[in-house]
């Protein structure tokens, strides 16, 4: 039997996502793009990961939540 995985891939993109979120709200002044990089190496995801959160995620100008 192979080991599983702790986490799935979309577990950690949910996470980035949240984090990410957590981050911009507590701190407005920081630049989303450096923001978006470090989510992308702290949380380990993949390529198409992070071209979802970049296209997603890199231009959003209102302040809703999408949670």
């Amino acid at each position: 039997m192979t080991p599983t995985p702790l986490q799935t891939p979309s577990a950690n993109l949910k996470k980035a996502i949240c984090w990410l979120g957590e981050v911009m709200q507590k701190h407005p002044e920081k630049q989303r793009d450096q923001v978006i990089e470090e989510a992308e190496l702290r949380f380990d995801l993949t390529p198409a990961e992070c071209e979802f959160v970049n296209a997603n995620f890199k231009d959003i100008t209102t302040g809703r939540c999408c949670v």
